[in-house]
């Protein structure tokens, strides 16, 4: 299950966040397949970068989500979920996939995927 990534810059910020799928699978089969890739809207995924975001995975575990988020150095996390949230089609995505989540479909990206603290770093 382990892979390669590379990052482009050379300084970044990561955040970590988490959020809960509906407990059905045949919903979250088809979550997987809005997130396959090519299926994500390019407009959302255009959306991402402008904010400052250069790389986001997300991994799924049961009905658990866990996204990673490498963002430019000097990211600000709440400003720049606020622009996403103003950006086109962010908000019809948004509760196109509330459908899969443990949410509302008027819940904005920042109150669904929670921020999660980092506990322990190897070094």
């Amino acid at each position: 299950m382990g892979y390669q990534e590379k990052c482009s810059h050379p300084s970044f910020k990561r955040y970590c966040k988490a959020i809960e799928l509906r407990n059905d699978p045949a919903l979250i089969e088809a979550f997987r397949k809005v997130h396959a890739p090519g299926a994500v809207w390019k407009d959302l995924t255009q959306g991402i970068r402008e904010v400052g975001i250069i790389h986001m995975e997300i991994s799924l575990l049961e009905n658990r989500l866990f996204m990673i988020m490498d963002t430019v150095p000097e990211f600000n996390h709440d400003q720049a979920m606020a622009e996403l949230a103003s950006k086109p089609r962010q908000q019809e995505w948004e509760t196109y996939v509330s459908r899969f989540q443990k949410t509302t479909p008027d819940a904005s990206a920042s109150e669904k995927w929670q921020l999660m603290e980092r506990i322990f770093k190897l070094e």
